[in-house]
Order: structure tokens, then sequence, then C-alpha cells
């Protein structure tokens, strides 16, 4: 899997296919999409349209909460598959635990399982899974999850959950990895892009706030999903593998963290909150 691949979290469909064909033509070969998202048949599309070969490219998706269970699970793979125009998805995982139904989440897991054994899924993972429900997993899987991905970025950096993942083998991948920017409303975080410590390190590297940031995720040993959908900062996110940051950077960037997290908490994830049904392919 790519380190650093395309997010299209909150991407309207109708620009979903030219931000995913920006990034294929400026040298993205992982997207990341989800059922939840509404997009996965534009970015199926942009891929089946562009000059990369489909096996180049590393297709990543989310199953939601309404079709968790171990037959609804199964049904959701179909869903996304033939929304993707795809036989096989790169990795399949997890949008959320549910934790007030959570044996519903381990069966949508064995789900994932099977689809795995059977060459359906290359490799299968969870999304915003904290330590208890790691925990809860491992006791069950027979399958380590390849990745957990989370909000991860310098002012909510979810160590406890990326380092008890990441000792365990599971990849900690950081949605919204430049600065929590979707949230700043509800988390009360301020602009990252404008932070006076990030700018600062930007500006003694020549790049900007938001490759510092990724640059930062990368060099944590995690994998980053930067979101947009402009194509010049579609292919400066991607320009992050020519510098590195130094200890004390990674100290000024590590000193961030405020504890206020920009999405939503793990335990309110409910079906009576949450509800979406995912429409068939």
């Amino acid at each position: 899997m790519p380190a650093l691949g395309l997010g299209v979290f909150q991407t309207p469909p109708d620009e979903t296919r030219d931000a995913v064909t920006a990034a294929l033509d400026a040298g993205y070969r992982h997207i990341d999409t989800a059922a939840a998202y509404g997009n996965e048949r534009e970015v199926g599309e942009a891929i089946a349209a562009s000059d990369v070969h489909r096996a180049d490219v590393f297709i990543e998706t989310k199953v939601w909460i309404n079709d968790f269970g171990y037959a609804e699970t199964l049904h959701a793979f179909e869903k996304s598959a033939g929304k993707l125009g795809v036989d096989q998805l790169d990795l399949l995982i997890l949008h959320q635990a549910l934790p007030g139904d959570f044996e519903r989440t381990l069966e949508a897991y064995r789900a994932l399982e099977t689809l795995l054994a059977d060459g359906k899924v290359r490799a299968i993972g969870v999304s915003n899974f904290m330590v208890e429900h790691l925990t809860a997993l491992l006791d069950r899987a027979t399958v380590v999850p390849a990745l957990n991905q989370l909000e991860i970025h310098p002012y909510f950096q979810q160590n406890a959950a990326a380092d008890f993942g990441a000792e365990r083998g599971i990849l900690p991948q950081a949605w919204s990895p430049i600065g929590g920017i979707t949230f700043y409303r509800d988390s009360g975080h301020v602009n990252a892009l404008e932070d006076p410590t990030i700018g600062a390190v930007a500006e003694k590297h020549g790049k900007s706030p938001a490759q510092v940031m990724l640059r930062w995720g990368l060099q944590h040993g995690r994998s980053v999903i930067p979101k947009s959908t402009k194509p010049h900062r579609i292919a400066e996110n991607l320009d992050v593998f020519d510098f590195e940051l130094s200890a004390e950077d990674l100290a000024a960037l590590d000193g961030l963290e405020t504890g206020k997290r920009g999405g939503p908490e793990p335990d309110a994830v409910t079906l009576e909150t949450f509800s979406r049904e995912i429409p068939e392919a």
C-alpha cells in the first residue's frame, strides 16, 4: 500500500471524478473512499478512465455500520465492488466500531476474514477503533487488522490507539492529517494551516504547512490520506518525499496536542444517531 493516498471524504460525487483523475495524473496510486461517502461509483469511473492500470491503483473503502453483521457485510462488499467496478478490493475496513452492539461489529469483521480467505479482498482492517475496541476484536479475530484508520494530526494525535495497534502489527492510518481542518468549528481547533509553530517549520524547509503535517505523519510511521479537490493542492500534498523533519521539528509538532477530537466520540456512534442506508450498486 502506498504510504500516501487521496481521501475523498465529503467530496461531492460530481467533484470526486475530477479529484481522483487529478490525483492519478499527479502520481497518486492509493485512493481512499467509503460506502458512506456516496462517491464510490465516481472513484471507480475515474480509475477506469485513467491510463493507469487498475493493478497499479490501491483501492481502499469502508463498510458502514448499517451493513454490520456477517451476511450484511458480505453483501456490503458486493455493493462497494459493484460501484467501484472491480472484482477485488485492495483493502476493506470497518468504518467505525459499534460499542453498543459489539457482537455485530465482530460478526462484520468475521465477514471481512471470509472475504480475505476467498480472495475478494487483499487486506482487511478497521477505522476509529480505540484500545478497548482493538482489545475485544483481537480476542476473537483470526486475522490481525492490517491497519486502523484514525483521526491523527498535530492537534489530536491518538497515540494510545496508534501505539497499541502498531505494537501488534496494525498500521495507524491518519484521516484528516492536515490539522483536522474538516472540524474547526465543532472541535475548537484553530486553522492548522495558519499555526505559527507549523508555519515556522514549513518556512525552514521551504515547504507548505500542509506538507509539513503530512511529513510529520509519515515520519511517525503512519499512512496519511489527505483530501483535496484542487489539482494544485493534490499535487502539493504528494510532494513530501524530498525533505526530512529533524527531531526538533517533530518535537515542536508533537507539542501541539490539544486532546480535542474533531470527529464524533467513538462511544457516541450508534445506529440511532448515525444510521445511513447504503444503496445497492
